[in-house]
């Protein structure tokens, strides 16, 4: 039976008749407190506005009407979902950002099959990046397809992280230097070796790829040394193949192309080499921020976090969000109105607010428990 439970010892209540207004009475058989239920219609209000940002209906296709559905749920765009801080440690943590245009990017931390945390910014800055890891504890391999400013970030805040570069998106930027049709000898055998890059899932194999990169660069190298003068200023013949060597010479020289065959080595078991968790994260954000297109930005935001906390390991009951988390008159951050007011219904900003400390809004220290 869905009984409820006493607010004063948390035992289990049974039913004790009704009120003089016909509401059925609960009594508790531990302590003898004695209440009725009440009906929560904010909570259940934000339940039908979760279940409808989550699927893929328009707000035209619900049982009720337009204006309705809003008038009983606008109210839950003031929320703002904050990332729970569970101080758990994870082997693997892989970070990557969802780009809303060029006006924002909430970047993500994702593992064990959950999102751990995520983080509003203007850019992904090793500053942006930092305020991410700072979230949570430091994991022994990090897995990222190479976002400026993260290695940086993690230097500072994670000393002691490994990361990797996600092979999949290193072997892309091969690909945008070679093409998928190179014309140049040179070329089709570089293509080939950023092929073979999915292949390397251990030591051997991974040995095996280098040797064959090592001897690529060997055979090729006066290859890539041709230039030719224009306008009096030497100019490299081969440009794109040098800056795809370029590429992944500096990701053997750092370590990260192959951190996870390390891992193995080190501590056993297996160590993942591509982006995929969160990369399949950011796909189904999209799919949710296309089904409710024309969204203003600021509620593009908060549909990401809702979708991002939603995704969390234990997300908390309608009724105990509405008790703990901000709202926009909580909150002074990155989407903040400016000061001399933005002028429009909508309830998004016309500008960048001025003069604000957004650093921290993603969770003031007054929710950090």
């Amino acid at each position: 039976m869905n009984n409820p439970k006493c607010s004063v010892c948390g035992a289990k209540m049974s039913k004790n008749g009704r009120t003089k207004a016909g509401t059925q009475r609960w009594r508790c058989l531990s302590c003898g407190a004695s209440g009725v239920r009440k009906i929560d219609s904010a909570a259940k209000a934000l339940e039908a506005f979760l279940a409808w940002l989550l699927s893929k209906d328009a707000v035209a296709d619900l049982k009720t009407s337009r204006s309705t559905f809003w008038r009983k749920t606008s109210w839950a765009w003031r929320i703002w979902p904050i990332a729970p801080a569970t101080g758990e440690a994870h082997d693997v943590v892989f970070l990557d950002g969802i780009w809303l245009r060029r006006k924002a990017v909430v970047l993500i931390a994702v593992a064990g099959g959950h999102v751990v945390a995520w983080h509003l910014a203007r850019t992904e800055r090793a500053a942006a990046w930092a305020a991410l890891m700072a979230r949570m504890p430091a994991p022994a391999m990090l897995v990222s397809d190479g976002s400026p400013g993260l290695a940086k970030a993690a230097a500072a805040v994670w000393p002691g992280t490994r990361i990797q570069r996600c092979t999949f998106h290193a072997a892309n930027q091969v690909k945008r230097c070679t093409t998928l049709k190179p014309k140049l000898e040179a070329g089709v055998e570089l293509l080939g070796i950023a092929n073979g890059l999915k292949d390397a899932k251990d030591a051997e194999s991974a040995t095996a790829w280098l040797l064959g990169y090592n001897a690529w660069c060997a055979r090729w190298d006066g290859f890539l040394k041709e230039f030719t003068v224009k306008d009096g200023r030497k100019v490299w013949t081969h440009e794109r193949l040098r800056k795809a060597r370029r590429g992944l010479n500096r990701l053997v020289r750092e370590g990260s192309l192959f951190a996870f065959v390390e891992m193995q080595l080190e501590h056993g078991g297996e160590w993942p080499s591509t982006n995929n968790a969160v990369e399949s994260v950011n796909a189904r954000l999209r799919d949710m921020l296309r089904h409710h297109r024309g969204m203003p930005l600021v509620h593009r935001v908060k549909a990401i976090f809702w979708w991002c906390y939603l995704h969390t390991e234990s997300p908390l009951p309608a009724a105990e969000i509405l008790r703990v988390m901000p709202t926009d008159d909580d909150v002074d951050g990155l989407l903040a109105a400016s000061p001399g007011g933005s002028g429009r219904d909508d309830g998004a900003p016309e500008e960048y607010g001025a003069g604000i400390v957004w650093g921290e809004f993603h969770m003031p220290t007054k929710y950090r428990q």
